[in-house]
């Protein structure tokens, strides 16, 4: 039975009919037909004049009937759109605690520096000499980004991680070619419990892809790499700390045997927000690695905004940077943007890369300092661990209870003979009003449960979090299988099919009164 929330009532909880309103909102949660319903084609709020005569430019290509946009008065966009966010989960929101994606809170202070002019209005095609200032901010935030990591130079253009990681292997890839060993270096190795981008971006770079099996442990040993290395491997892909939340112990001795079998190391930089100002990378023995930073460094990320994916590189592969990158004339800056007379592997995109992510990571080091990013690593890795603690006691620790990085990874065999699944457990923690966790990545863990609280979250925010999940997972122990199987029941919608949606998508929506005449018609 329903209570009057619209979920199953539990042991002890008084039963009611739910209560029905006669419009479908729940109190401040409005509930509205789709936008095609509302509005009507052949009406508009604005008054368009009638465009004068042209002659088309499109090859025959231009549009041959109307749009067939809903026309809709101001207020009525308004509220569609403001009603749509609403039902969005955000940072601004609540915790967000999806592992792998360090969806941290964005200071405020960066978005106004980011709409300063002359950076917020900064034209790519304007003259070099008018962008000084701009020019300037992208060094600036290049020298931050070497000094962190220990490295020689950086690439600043590549757009997120994925095109920093083409960048970093098209580098290696580069200076394999220079010394006349492309023939032979044919061979990327990636570890079994890597992002699925690093073994794609290796085979889009051309390469062949072997894996490295992870030990008990979640981590990679230089004993699994040692027999993987001859003159046929180009490099490895390797993340640190590993999608496991775990660090890499022997990073270093892998590095050593890397290097002495003349291939090159590319870390996967997306967990940077564990080891800034902790680890130096380049330290560490890596010669490429890409820096997302619209994680580490803060700036919105997902549907909040375009990525940025800078790549750091070692002096060995530093000459094989794309262009355009950033030179000093005297006391002016200049953009080389023509790889001729250099050894650079050419050009990742067709301009300096994302400005306003780069004001943005630039204000967030600033305004912390040296000593605030590395404390906010810290306190990263604390909130981390402190979940895993107070929460290792009711859910299961695939690689025993040991301390974690910035995530903690949870699997589900204490869900076994519960009739209780990974996403069930995540639907219910919508009806709590938590975004769930990354679940069932990594790969190497049966059904993973990802947990990356950031350094954002104070005490008070974490304990909530994991009273909550503490509560469910009592739930799921005490045999209450009707909180998860039809969760989540206090959102918007329902749960999917998600299974039927990807394999049958409904991609246009489609007026009933057509819908009705088409299924009479079969």
């Amino acid at each position: 039975m329903l209570n009057n929330q619209g979920r199953p009532t539990h042991a002890g909880e008084a039963t009611a009919e739910p209560h029905r309103t006669f419009t479908s909102n729940r109190a401040l949660q409005m509930e509205e037909a789709l936008i095609f319903e509302i509005g009507r084609p052949d009406v508009t709020g604005v008054d368009i004049d009638e465009p004068a005569a042209f002659s088309p430019r499109l090859g025959g290509l231009e549009r041959a009937a109307a749009i067939g946009l809903p026309g809709l008065s101001e207020p009525e966009a308004m509220r569609h759109y403001v009603r749509l966010s609403q039902k969005n989960y955000s940072i601004d929101g609540g915790l967000y605690p999806l592992g792998s994606c360090t969806m941290k809170h964005n200071p405020r202070l960066n978005e106004r520096m980011a709409r300063l002019p002359g950076f917020a209005d900064v034209h790519p095609l304007q003259p070099q000499s008018t962008v000084q200032g701009a020019l300037d901010l992208i060094d600036e935030l290049a020298r931050w980004l070497v000094e962190i990591t220990g490295m020689e130079s950086v690439a600043m253009s590549p757009k997120a991680g994925a095109h920093g990681e083409a960048c970093g292997i098209m580098a290696i890839r580069a200076a394999i070619e220079a010394s006349g060993e492309a023939a032979t270096r044919r061979i990327v190795l990636v570890p079994e419990s890597a992002h699925g981008t690093n073994p794609a971006t290796a085979a889009l770079v051309g390469f062949e892809v072997r894996t490295v099996p992870a030990g008990p442990d979640g981590k990679v040993h230089a004993d699994a790499v040692r027999p993987l290395l001859g003159p046929d491997v180009a490099a490895i892909m390797l993340t640190n700390p590993n999608t496991c939340g775990l660090f890499e112990s022997e990073i270093v001795e892998i590095a050593r045997l890397v290097h002495e079998a003349g291939a090159y190391f590319y870390c996967d930089g997306a967990n940077l927000n564990a080891i800034m100002g902790k680890a130096r990378p380049g330290d560490l023995g890596v010669d490429a690695m890409h820096i997302n930073l619209h994680k580490t460094f803060s700036t919105p990320h997902g549907g909040g905004g375009p990525g940025a994916g800078p790549v750091v590189l070692s002096k060995r592969l530093a000459a094989f940077a794309p262009v355009p990158f950033v030179t000093r004339d005297g006391d002016a800056r200049r953009l080389v943007e023509d790889a001729d007379g250099t050894q650079a592997f050419g050009r990742m995109t067709t301009f300096h890369g994302q400005m306003g992510m780069f004001v943005r990571a630039l204000s967030f080091a600033l305004s912390h300092g040296g000593d605030g990013l590395r404390q906010a690593s810290e306190d990263a890795v604390l909130s981390a661990n402190y979940v895993r603690a107070c929460l290792g006691d009711l859910m299961s620790l695939p690689f025993g209870d040991r301390p974690c990085m910035h995530e903690v990874l949870f699997d589900d065999a204490w869900l076994k003979d519960t009739g209780v699944s990974t996403l069930d457990f995540a639907k219910a923690m919508i009806d709590e009003g938590y975004h769930p966790m990354t679940v069932y990545f990594p790969l190497v863990v049966h059904g993973a449960m990802l947990i990356e609280p950031t350094e954002s979250e104070s005490k008070a925010s974490l304990d909530l979090f994991i009273a909550t999940l503490r509560d469910l997972a009592f739930s799921v122990k005490n045999g209450d299988r009707d909180r998860f199987s039809g969760a989540p029941y206090h959102a918007p919608r329902r749960r999917l099919d998600e299974t039927r949606a990807a394999r049958n998508p409904v991609l246009r929506w489609t007026a009933p009164k057509l819908a009705e005449k088409a299924v009479a018609a079969e």
